[in-house]
């Protein structure tokens, strides 16, 4: 373990060495070329590498897979998974299942050789999911949605996990109510704000998908969470004094998704809209969040935006469409760049490249989804060079964006379909990365958590 603690350490310095150039020039400048790393020009071969749970050896690119978890037989997961380093001093990465009956999983991370469960929760409800979720220091917040609207419980719980086995609730933030199927997706960083895409009793959509918008919820006192302020795409509350937007093709409704918030901006959230793109508010006064601009890709793509992470010091934005259909049938589901130095005209200048889809389309999803999103914690990996993101059937793919008008592909994991997989294959959901430059990705059904060691 001292030896591979080494290794990470020699790479970090050298990547770190190496970024100066770049973030130099980027205030000014949205492209900083360099020059792609030597292992771009390779291909990807099968790795001899095998997870002792899965039924082969995956597809391995400058990716090392140190372990693979199952989970205890409860491997579907969501996209919510977060570093916690417990009092005690163990590395505790929490978990958010995809549905019932599971809450959530906490897995000792310290040797990622060795991933330890050492606790894992039940839902209350059989009829709910807690597919988000965020710790800061010792406090979690978990995201409660309900299969249908109008169920409870639905919303947000605090939990005190200072002694990561008896994860302790702090208290629960009511969103159900008639139109509202609670929260979808939240970001906790600061300790002092949770900012959800949520349902809410007094909320009634103009049509019936667009049901989820930005609420903010000061947490400043866990024990009474109270709302500061809300914001929603125009048209889609009733009452709203503009026509609602014309629906898509592949409709899944004008809703919030990820909103996220860093400390280099405190005052503005980049939140994801679905089929209404996304949207940079100012939330300088957060009981009246403002529109600030809007970039959307559909129509005539299809809709379905889900992640925003902007990269400040070069100018540039990064944002993915979900793939949510079978067969690649709302292919092309993309990673795209935007030129963001003026954050009110965004400008699109390139995606990161896929392979063919029909290589992918037989079977499950296949196209962008997660990508590793700078979470503002000291426990978190940060970068403006390297994206990592999740395929589903895809698996797992790195790029190098120092040219962010030419993204190069630097690094593939295809994991093989786990045993009961419902697809015939894997699913990959989310991604996160440790300051040690551990990476954690999970599949979305039954596989688990994969661990891997960049190699790049």
């Amino acid at each position: 373990m001292k030896a591979a603690k080494k290794k990470v350490a020699k790479k970090a310095a050298k990547k770190a060495a190496a970024k100066k150039p770049a973030k130099k020039a980027a205030p000014k400048k949205a492209a900083a070329k360099k020059p792609a790393p030597k292992k771009a020009a390779s291909k990807p071969t099968a790795s001899k590498t095998t997870s002792p749970q899965s039924n082969g050896g995956p597809i391995t690119w400058n990716f090392k897979l140190l372990s693979h978890h199952m989970l205890d037989g409860f491997g579907g997961m969501g996209e919510g998974m977060s570093i916690q380093i417990a009092p005690d001093g163990r590395r505790i990465l929490w978990l958010a299942h995809e549905s019932a009956p599971k809450n959530f999983t906490a897995v000792d991370v310290s040797d990622p050789r060795k991933p330890k469960v050492v606790v894992q929760t039940d839902l209350p409800q059989a009829h709910m999911r807690s597919n988000s979720l965020e710790t800061c220091g010792n406090i979690m917040a978990v995201a409660y949605q309900t299969q249908k609207k109008g169920l409870q419980p639905a919303g947000m719980e605090l939990f005190d996990i200072s002694v990561p086995e008896k994860p302790r609730s702090i208290s629960f933030f009511d969103c159900s109510g008639p139109t509202s199927r609670g929260v979808h997706q939240l970001w906790f960083c600061d300790g002092e704000y949770v900012h959800c895409a949520s349902g809410a009793d007094d909320f009634q959509p103009t049509h019936p998908s667009d049901d989820q918008f930005y609420r903010c919820i000061d947490v400043r006192n866990p024990s009474k969470p109270v709302e500061l302020g809300r914001w929603h795409m125009p048209g889609t509350k009733q009452g709203d004094n503009v026509m609602p937007p014309p629906r898509h093709p592949l409709d899944k409704g004008y809703r919030a998704h990820n909103c996220n918030v860093y400390p280099q901006r405190p005052d503005r959230c980049y939140l994801a809209y679905i089929d209404g793109g996304m949207f940079v508010l100012d939330i300088s006064d957060k009981s009246n969040p403002r529109r600030i601009s809007q970039w959307t890709n559909s129509p005539p793509y299809t809709g379905f935006m889900h992640t925003v992470v902007p990269l400040f010091d070069r100018g540039l934005m990064l944002v993915t469409d979900e793939s949510t259909e079978n067969n690649a049938k709302d292919w092309p589901k993309l990673i795209w760049v935007l030129d963001a130095r003026e954050e009110t005209n965004l400008v699109p200048i390139s995606t990161c490249p896929l392979p063919d889809h029909q290589a992918f389309a037989a079977k499950g999803r296949f196209g962008a989804h997660n990508i590793h999103e700078n979470v503002p914690l000291p426990t978190c990996w940060h970068s403006d060079q390297i994206v990592l993101g999740t395929f589903f059937n895809g698996g797992l793919r790195a790029y190098d964006i120092s040219n962010p008008y030419q993204p190069q592909q630097v690094g593939v994991f295809v994991p093989p379909a786990p045993p009961m997989a419902p697809t015939g294959t894997i699913q990959l959901n989310d991604v996160f990365v440790d300051e040690r430059e551990i990476v954690y990705t999970v599949d979305r059904h039954v596989g688990g958590l994969y661990i891997l060691e960049m190699d790049f």
